[in-house]
């Protein structure tokens, strides 16, 4: 609405000031056009410039977030922006069946972040724009069309320590990796195990089926999970 009483004022004050002949009805609707002309516009710039008639509001959003991989790895992925990987757009999911991957915005105003969490694991994102104090404030400004602004926002992805966050080279990496190595893999794992459960008997040889299977499963999960950050350090630390 302010731009509309602008450009009223302005035509109004270009009509006066031609078109009537002088006299006080003339000077005085003369200033009061001029006075409605110069505040509209002041008003506009410090909408525009200073948010006039606007407020901060910030909203909090949490999600649960689920692993973006293929595997059975829990992984939170990331695409590099620019050069020297000093932006990510971090890609997840907040569903196990989630078919599409969602992504955070790649925007100069949008910040991400990743902590490690004893809890569950979630995406907070917290989004900060500007809104109109009032019905008023809208009425006059709202034709800018600036109402609900990005200001910033923040994302935050919690995690356990058991997740996994790689870019989506390095991943494709890791899943080559690991087909790649499947075979010796299974060997070294079955020759782990035998060393293990032989290890365990020779100082309990009484030790039941039951004891004895549990032993080779708790083996064979831990030699797992050693091989596996085995390949991840080493997809990390490759160029």
């Amino acid at each position: 609405m302010t731009i509309v009483l602008l450009i009223i004022s302005a035509i109004a004050l270009f009509l006066t000031a031609v078109y009537m002949s002088g006299s006080w009805v003339k000077y005085s609707l003369t200033g009061l056009f001029g006075i409605a002309l110069i505040a509209s516009l002041a008003l506009i710039v410090m909408n525009d410039s200073q948010h006039f008639g606007m407020q901060k509001v910030t909203t909090t959003k949490t999600v649960a977030l689920k692993s973006a991989g293929s595997s059975q790895l829990d992984m939170l992925l990331y695409q590099s922006v620019g050069t020297a990987d000093q932006h990510r757009v971090y890609i997840y999911k907040t569903t196990a069946d989630q078919k599409k991957p969602s992504t955070t915005t790649a925007s100069v105003k949008t910040a991400n972040q990743v902590k490690t969490t004893t809890g569950s694991t979630k995406l907070v994102t917290k989004t900060t724009r500007w809104t109109y104090q009032s019905g008023t404030a809208k009425f006059w400004f709202g034709i800018a069309n600036n109402d609900k602004q990005l200001i910033k926002r923040t994302n935050t992805f919690y995690v356990k320590k058991t997740w996994v966050v790689l870019s989506t080279a390095q991943a494709k990496q890791l899943n080559k990796l690991a087909k790649q190595q499947s075979a010796t893999l299974k060997a070294r794992a079955k020759a782990y195990v035998q060393n293990t459960v032989k290890a365990a008997m020779m100082k309990n040889p009484s030790m039941t089926q039951a004891q004895l299977a549990q032993l080779e499963k708790q083996a064979a999960a831990q030699y797992q999970a050693s091989a596996m950050q085995s390949m991840i350090k080493t997809v990390k630390q490759a160029k």
